[in-house]
């Protein structure tokens, strides 16, 4: 037995009604989809995928933030690692007049103009190590400074200091240090960088022989080593036991450790320059300056008196050249200063060397963080756009097939109007 269902027109006509309304609906959302490129036009449209792609844009402006920042940190490492390269010209600079200063020809007045010349260059090593960035900030404030972090010259020891705290910030994933450690490149330690100042007094007496003078300062073990200024006074000078020879003693004492000692030296000849090995006591029966050792040279006489005194910064070794060279009276004593000053001056270039390398590799460190954040950025990129952007061809496609359906849902409903009992009744 077969069931005949009967449906009203009425009920025919809002079906179809509902249908065609829906299909619209479908077909304005698809193209608003299709006009803006995103699946996702409001939170309810797919609220798992809004949160995913927020969470994505949220992450993608905090690494524009930390870009920008790094852009700025690496502008200001940039600017210090060129002012350290301006520093090593001016340092290259000063060398070249002391070696010009060694000439035996140059006379004393040659010698204090040389002088004024080296004091142009060590006021603008000092202008450098003192120079700000963009933001008014020293470039080499370490972990925390004055506005100027290099104060000198003082009337008391030392002669230079840092004002600030000495060492490096860290990097981190996503920055580097916004300043360089200004202590570790121009002020010096004993025990790292051993850059001695060597003063000469003789004392009162008659002609001498030979010109009183010091050998340059030998760093025999750097561990050894200590802040002290050590003064080593000739307390004794005796006949030998062959014809014209002598023998010395010296008393060596380092302040303020309180440490003293005394030697007696070998024989040496009154007829020649003589030279007094003060060496490292570290050495077995020897007596000396700990981890250092020196010769003092010439013709010398009870009462003379010689300073060996750790430079306190690179300007500290800056100044002694130019107090020696320009105070030079005869050719040994502006031998002895050249030497010392060029040891000096090596030893000073390779801290500020040590200090452009490190400013180096935070320039390649930031290079390095640039480029991850720029991967992670784009690959956020695509999780934001997996999330709330449409497939284009697949919309394109599936929006012909919905215009397709609505023109045919408006075709039927066309035709069901047609099935309306009065289309079948004349009316005369």
């Amino acid at each position: 037995m077969s069931t005949i269902i009967r449906s009203g027109s009425a009920n025919t006509y809002d079906a179809s009604l509902r249908n065609i309304l829906l299909r619209q609906a479908d077909l304005a959302t698809l193209q608003s989809e299709l006009t803006s490129g995103k699946k996702i036009v409001q939170a309810s449209d797919d609220p798992t995928g809004a949160a995913n792609a927020e969470r994505a844009m949220t992450r993608i402006n905090r690494i524009a933030s930390d870009q920008r920042a790094l852009a700025s940190q690496r502008d200001t490492i940039a600017q210090a690692e060129s002012t350290l390269g301006n520093v090593t010209d001016a340092l290259q600079s000063f060398r070249d007049l002391v070696v010009s200063a060694g000439n035996g020809a140059n006379t004393d007045a040659d010698r204090k103009t040389i002088a004024m010349q080296l004091q142009g260059l060590r006021d603008q090593v000092m202008t450098l190590a003192n120079t700000k960035d963009t933001n008014g900030l020293p470039l080499f404030g370490a972990l925390g400074s004055a506005l100027a972090p290099f104060v000198g010259p003082q009337a008391t020891a030392p002669d230079y200091t840092f004002k600030g705290l000495p060492g490096q910030v860290a990097s981190s994933n996503v920055g580097i240090p916004s300043s360089l450690d200004g202590d570790s490149a121009f002020m010096l330690q004993p025990g790292r960088d051993a850059a001695y100042n060597v003063q000469t007094t003789a004392a009162a007496s008659t002609s001498r022989l030979y010109p009183l003078s010091v050998s340059g300062v030998t760093v025999t073990d750097k561990t050894a080593l200590t802040s002290d200024t050590y003064t080593i006074k000739i307390n004794n000078v005796t006949l030998g036991t062959t014809p014209n020879t002598g023998i010395a003693t010296y008393t060596i004492t380092g302040s303020p450790s309180g440490y003293s000692a005394t030697n007696t030296t070998g024989e040496f000849s009154y007829n020649l320059p003589i030279s007094i090995p003060v060496p490292d006591p570290s050495q077995a029966g020897q007596v000396g300056a700990p981890g250092l050792s020196l010769s003092l040279n010439g013709d010398v006489r009870i009462g003379d008196t010689f300073t060996l005194q750790p430079e306190a910064s690179v300007f500290s070794v800056l100044d002694t050249a130019i107090q020696n060279i320009g105070s030079a009276s005869t050719s040994t004593d502006a031998t002895q200063a050249v030497d010392q000053a060029l040891q000096n001056i090596d030893i000073s270039m390779e801290r500020i060397s040590a200090a452009r390398g490190q400013a180096g590799d935070l320039l390649n460190r930031a290079d390095r963080i640039s480029s991850t954040q720029d991967q992670r950025s784009a690959q956020l990129q695509t999780d934001k756009s997996n999330a709330e952007d449409i497939d284009m061809a697949s919309a394109i496609s599936e929006f012909q097939n919905k215009q397709t359906g609505y023109s045919a849902a408006l075709q039927s409903y066309a035709q069901i109007q047609k099935l309306s009992l009065f289309n079948y009744i004349s009316i005369a």
